[in-house]
């Protein structure tokens, strides 16, 4: 067996009232694509933030290439041939796609140049994209694109991928799985974080599972069911919930042709939106990131006001009304957002 490109031995890091990785050692060789699974709050952010050098491990080692491999920060893990695509985007939508990639680099070349590399390496890796189009007006599949792009411009050896489908259409998916195929023909560690089980049977070559913290198990992922993946991570049986029929109560909340423009320059407008929820009911909204959920949320929780009657609650028009006078009314928001839009990070509970 050849020397793995990558080697974890006995990570460890401890925050305040949890551990987040407890002596956490799995490896993983060139031209594999690796999973990393586990619930939300298994320690697998950690994990790969301590591989890319966001994160000091309190304990334990690494290894890239069968020498020690200590990043103390994300340049560290770039010299050493590590880059990483975050779940979440770090662009700015008034800059174009060349500003946005040459913002990610510590000695950009020149404008005319970088536009140049951008559109070769994209045309390469089936990832088309404009250098000098206004990130602003870019889909979220898109947009991954150009987070994608700004790591392959520094030709890594490990490529991190935190959810990288939660935004994408299926189409977007497809055209991701053959560059990440592509990557992993020409030797490349891809480690792939998602909740999306069939994804990972589809892709990936091999599996490590971690719950609270722990490895609890590896497994080739194409061997096994969807089930049995979902059952290793929670550690018990899937019980799946009956399903029950019940006939749904009274409107509680009605929209009829809102209408709103977005707080965002780069927003969705809202056009002669129709729905209604009634009582004991779980109402699904469905489409793709940027399509205008978070303008919805927006009307819904009423940092973004509209006519009063625009929105019922029951029979009583709330249109108008902010955020404190619909939670005093027991209208209530979770943003999708989970860090500065709901909480401050710096701040305790």
């Amino acid at each position: 067996m050849s020397t793995p490109l990558l080697e974890v031995l006995g990570l460890r890091k401890a925050y305040p009232g949890v551990v987040a990785n407890d002596d956490v050692s799995f490896s993983a060789r060139q031209g594999e694509v690796h999973a990393l699974l586990g619930e939300n709050g298994a320690g697998k952010s950690t994990l790969v933030k301590t591989i890319y050098g966001l994160v000091r491990p309190d304990a334990g080692r690494m290894r890239v290439e069968g020498r020690d491999y200590v990043p103390a920060s994300p340049h560290d893990a770039r010299q050493a041939g590590v880059a990483m695509v975050f779940q979440h985007f770090s662009l700015f939508e008034a800059l174009d796609v060349a500003e946005n990639v040459a913002l990610g680099m510590e000695v950009p070349p020149p404008m005319r140049e970088l536009a140049t590399r951008i559109r070769e390496v994209s045309e390469t890796y089936g990832l088309p994209l404009d250098p000098t189009r206004l990130v602003g007006t870019l889909s979220a599949g898109e947009r991954q694109r150009v987070e994608i792009i700004r790591c392959l411009l520094q030709d890594p050896n490990i490529l991190i991928m935190d959810e990288p489908t939660s935004v994408l259409t299926p189409q977007e998916v497809a055209i991701l799985f053959e560059t990440l195929k592509r990557l992993r023909a020409e030797g490349k560690l891809i480690l792939y974080i998602s909740h999306k089980l069939e994804e990972i049977r589809a892709l990936c070559d091999w599996a490590t599972i971690l719950r609270h913290g722990k490895v609890t198990g590896s497994c080739d992922p194409r061997r096994k069911s969807a089930r049995e993946l979902a059952e290793t991570m929670v550690g018990s049986e899937l019980t799946l919930p009956a399903a029950r029929t019940r006939e749904p109560g009274e409107v509680a909340l009605s929209m009829a042709g809102l209408t709103a423009a977005s707080g965002a320059a780069f927003g969705t407008e809202l056009k002669n939106v129709f729905l209604e929820v009634r009582r004991g009911e779980i109402l699904g909204i469905g489409g793709v990131a940027g399509n205008g959920q978070d303008e919805l949320l927006a009307v819904l929780s009423g940092e973004l006001r509209s006519p009063a009657e625009s929105i019922l609650l029951g029979d009583l028009p709330i249109g108008s009304f902010g955020p404190n006078e619909r939670r005093a009314l027991g209208v209530l928001a979770a943003p999708q957002d989970r860090l500065g839009h709901p909480t401050a990070p710096d701040m305790s509970l």
